[in-house]
């Protein structure tokens, strides 16, 4: 049986540091350290926990609506490909 999961946008991508392994995301909503997310856009389909965070290159556990943080991510991502806080259902 599939665990239903909810999806919240939290953010969306507006660069990604390749050398790095970093996506800059300007968030909408909060997000907090091992929040599970994922990361959709045309061409990217990436799920994972937020393992490392930084603002201002500070790492952060938390980080409010309107901050842009840098946060490590397990593959490619694209500008303008949107950040969902994916949460259990039921």
């Amino acid at each position: 049986m599939e665990e239903k999961v909810g999806r919240r946008l939290v953010g969306r991508v507006t660069n990604y540091l390749s050398k790095l392994g970093v996506a800059i995301i300007e968030l909408t909503d909060d997000l907090s350290m091992n929040d599970e997310i994922s990361i959709e856009g045309v061409s990217t389909s990436l799920r994972q926990k937020a393992s490392s965070m930084q603002v201002d290159r500070k790492p952060v556990e938390h980080a409010k609506a309107g901050q842009s943080i840098g946060l490590k991510v397990d593959g490619k991502v694209r500008p303008r490909d949107l950040v969902y806080k994916l949460t259990p259902q039921g």
